[in-house]
């Protein structure tokens, strides 16, 4: 017999430990397989109901399904309600136990008594499969018209499960859906308006029939909002505030794209808007979907105004959750009608200030969409005066809002200017380099501006907290423009007077290099800018190289460097410092877009696909960083190197204090002649790690970043491969090419077959072979290689996906070598595959194409 389920529940209560309730659960789940073998009728749903009951605790009942469907096959209605109950808990439609139902379910379907069917309605709406769905579709659909409101009720919300089962059946329940939209009884209404939805959503024909039955629901709806005082339905003052959303949301699908259905719904959607009180939640959640179908609609003009005014109200909302909500929904908005929006700009800009930080996110967007040629002024005040007092953890999306309207919308340059120092100013660190950029472009291109934009910086400097990308701004137009903050050259009508010594500009930076917040590669702007300041300043020469010789023997290489080299440039060469410290010529705008987009103008080809990046690369402004793809790729060089100038000039002697003699060859140089692969090898800075680097006589320009490459070196072939392969020729006279190994691991090797089509020289086809080193299988096996943008790749696909040990995938490669003859081949591939489920990703250059392709 056992215990009652109540005394079950105390006992598991009672436990005040783990261990002691698997205890009480282990015992009882003991009794309960007991009672089930003895097939105990009396207690079988007492028995079902202390099995739900462990269920929810989290332990296993998988013992006990069986017992589900006995009781559902029981001819009593309390047996039949816990037997229906375990179903729909204890089982899902995976369970191939549940087929075994089915024939009970279609006799409790046609069942006189309508509690027992509503049983059926409600499990086969909660546990049906496909195959349920299409066995007991029309029982269901005839009692969608019984004469029962329960029965219907019931039959409409089990339908929608049903076609979301099997969308085939849609047009089935098109005709008695639409019956239902007629009925007075509100549940019955509910369910037939949920179905209605969700038949349009599956299918364009039903969309197009519910379409014709707009004044339907329009009637619907009408008698909703002009109804009286219901008590049945009444929540908050608002009749069924339920049934409206649902018929709401269905009059937007009805509506959207189609003009005639939303002039038949305007009246009635206005009315809505007009008359539904908004201090009640229930009132709220109406008028916000009636918001919702007004712009998802061809609505006019003056109800979309209407609906935006509902958002500007619920912004004075005290809930948080409705101020979200609007201006959520404003956000989404914006773009259909932006003056409507305008009126609220000042209730919008208070939310930027909220204590809720989910608020703040959302009206940022918001400003964000506002903000046009006409209010960027006012609108940045205020987002500057928010920005000083805003949290931390804020403070780097606010800054690159800001940074983004002044780019975008600057009515000026020197107002420009100004705002981007008061960003610095205040939230110098979360400032992106790609943003000092910009400025020091737009400062180099204004030559008015030189003078004023030096001046600026300097009196905010008194304000400088350790702000890394304004000390870098500072720093690089004290050393361009220092000169000018001294001489108080070019002044602005307006601008306040100020008195810079040649000492105080020297003062600033190193105030910057002592200071032990800022890093290197700003200390590294720090001596560059010395360096040019002891070419305008003379006075001040012996103290910057003082403060160079604290510098040469500094921990960090980079400073060192700067610092042994800066100092013999001060020391020694005195005839070649003026040339070299001149100022930095205007920044080409256009050509400087032109060079990032070129960074990024190469072909990254799949297996699956042929990506053309030619879009700007983002970089960082630090040493030793990259962009991602051309640190990826590094093969974004097209021009072939200019060719050696004999003449001795004030770049030579510079190279010759650096230790590289321009007019003696290089090592990689010499090695250029053994064949036009390392030509373009050198070009890539991708050669062997033999090499010794060539120093550009571009100056001390080529030290002020230091480069970091890595390479997976490929196996060149020996030269016995060569002298075996080389003299070979098919029987078309074609010459043929070695085979080449072109990238090898421990796990994995890649090798090249090459054939050249007779029709088109410059077209070769590689024939690429990967093998499966190891003892595991790799699947999810990808292939991508990427070129320079003379050659033209495209890949076709991979004989499998699926690489076996020790066995072999094929896959052909086409590359179109535009500039035959003149640049050879060139290729950084990469690898990605899975073993045991975990993600490999390796990758290589290849260098030792053959010559001639």
């Amino acid at each position: 017999m056992g215990s009652r389920l109540r005394d079950m529940i105390r006992a598991v209560r009672a436990c005040k430990t783990a261990a002691e309730e698997r205890a009480v659960i282990a015992r009882e789940c003991a009794n309960l397989r007991t009672a089930f073998k003895e097939d105990d009728h009396d207690y079988r749903h007492r028995n079902v109901a202390k099995l739900m009951f462990i269920h929810m605790l989290g332990y296993p009942t998988h013992f006990g399904q069986m017992e589900c469907l006995k009781l559902i096959a029981s001819p009593g209605f309390p047996e039949k309600r816990i037997g229906y109950l375990g179903l729909m808990l204890l089982l899902d439609e995976k369970q191939e136990v549940l087929m075994l139902v089915t024939n009970s379910l279609k006799n409790d379907l046609n069942h006189s008594n309508q509690f027992i069917s509503g049983l059926a309605l409600c499990a086969l709406g909660n546990v049906c499969t496909a195959e349920m769905a299409r066995d007991l579709a029309p029982e269901v659909e005839k009692l969608l018209q019984n004469s029962n409101s329960y029965i219907r009720k019931k039959a409409a919300l089990c339908s929608v499960r049903i076609v979301r089962k099997v969308p085939d059946l849609i047009e089935n329940f098109l005709n008695p859906c639409t019956s239902l939209l007629n009925d007075k009884h509100h549940g019955v209404l509910l369910g037939a308006v949920k179905l209605c939805t969700e038949l349009c959503e599956g299918s364009v024909e039903a969309l197009e029939h519910f379409r014709k039955h707009t004044m339907t629901l329009v009637r619907v709806l009408k008698n909703l909002v002009v109804s009286g005082y219901a008590p049945e339905y009444d929540v908050g003052g608002i009749t069924d505030p339920f049934l409206q959303i649902r018929v709401l949301r269905l009059l937007r699908l009805l509506g959207n794209g189609d003009s005639e259905s939303s002039d038949v719904m305007s009246d009635i959607l206005a009315q809505v808007a007009t008359n539904t009180e908004s201090n009640k939640n229930a009132g709220n959640a109406i008028l916000y979907e009636c918001v919702q179908t007004i712009m998802g609609i061809e609505a006019i003009g003056g109800l979309r105004v209407l609906a935006i005014n509902i958002l500007g109200r619920f912004l004075a909302n005290r809930d948080n959750n409705i101020r979200y909500v609007a201006l959520n929904t404003l956000v989404k908005v914006v773009s259909v009608d932006t003056q409507a929006v305008q009126r609220h700009r000042t209730t919008i800009v208070e939310c930027v200030k909220d204590s809720d930080v989910s608020i703040r996110r959302r009206a940022l967007d918001l400003v964000y969409a506002l903000v046009n040629e006409t209010n960027v002024k006012t609108l940045t005040k205020e987002l500057l005066e928010y920005l000083k007092v805003s949290d931390p953890e804020f403070k780097a999306d606010l800054t690159g809002k800001i940074c983004s309207l002044v780019q975008k919308f600057s009515p000026s340059k020197v107002w420009y200017i100004d705002q981007m120092i008061n960003v610095m100013v205040e939230a110098g660190k979360f400032v992106k380099d790609e943003v000092i950029r910009a400025l020091l472009l737009v400062v180099s291109n204004a030559p008015d501006l030189h003078g004023y934009t030096v001046r600026a910086l300097y009196r905010a400097f008194a304000h400088w907290d350790g702000q890394e990308s304004f000390a870098q701004v500072v720093l690089w137009c004290i050393g361009e423009y220092g000169e000018m903050l001294v001489n108080n050259a070019n002044e602005l009508e307006g601008e306040e007077p100020i008195t810079v010594t040649e000492s105080d500009a020297v003062d600033v930076l190193e105030n910057v290099l002592k200071d032990f917040r800022v890093s290197s590669s700003t200390r590294a702007f720090a001596l560059t800018a010395m360096l040019k300041l002891s070419s305008r300043f003379p006075s001040c020469a012996d103290r910057i190289k003082e403060v160079m010789m604290q510098y040469k023997g500094n921990l960090i290489l980079e400073l060192q460097q700067r610092a042994i080299e800066f100092t013999s440039i001060l020391s020694k060469h005195q005839n070649i410092k003026g040339a070299l410290l001149e100022k930095m010529p205007a920044l080409d705008a256009t050509a400087y877009s032109t060079k990032r987009a070129d960074a990024a103008g190469v072909s990254l080809a799949n297996g699956r696909a042929s990506i053309h990046e030619t879009g700007p690369v983002s970089t960082s402004n630090g040493p030793g960083s990259q962009p991602i793809l051309t640190d990826l790729l590094d093969l974004n060089v097209d021009d072939t190197p200019a060719p050696p100038v004999q003449r001795k000039s004030a770049g030579d002697v510079l190279l010759d204090l650096l230790g590289a003699n321009p007019s003696a060859p290089s090592a990689s140089q010499e090695q250029t002649s053994g064949g036009g692969s390392d030509v373009l090898m050198d070009l890539l800075s991708v050669g062997s790690s033999s090499r010794q680097p060539v120093i550009s006589s571009s100056g001390l320009d080529s030290l002020s970043q230091p480069i970091k490459q890595s390479f997976v070196e490929a196996r060149k072939p020996t030269g016995m491969d060569m002298d075996l392969l080389g003299d070979l020729g098919d029987s078309n006279g074609a010459p043929m090419y070695p085979t080449i190994l072109a990238y090898q691991s421990e796990a994995l090797s890649v090798t090249f077959e090459f054939k050249k089509v007779p029709e088109n020289p410059q077209l070769t086809l590689i024939l690429a072979s990967y093998a499966n080193a190891s003892g595991k299988s790799y699947t999810d096996f990808v292939f991508q290689a990427a070129v320079p943008k003379y050659l033209h790749l495209r890949l076709e696909p991979a004989s499998n996906s699926e690489l076996e040990p020790k066995e072999r995938i094929t896959q052909t490669i086409r590359v179109e070598n535009s500039m035959l003859g003149q640049k050879p081949l060139a290729m950084r591939i990469r690898i990605s595959y899975k073993v045991d489920g975990q993600d490999v990703l390796e990758q290589g250059q290849v260098h030792n194409f053959p010559a001639g392709l």
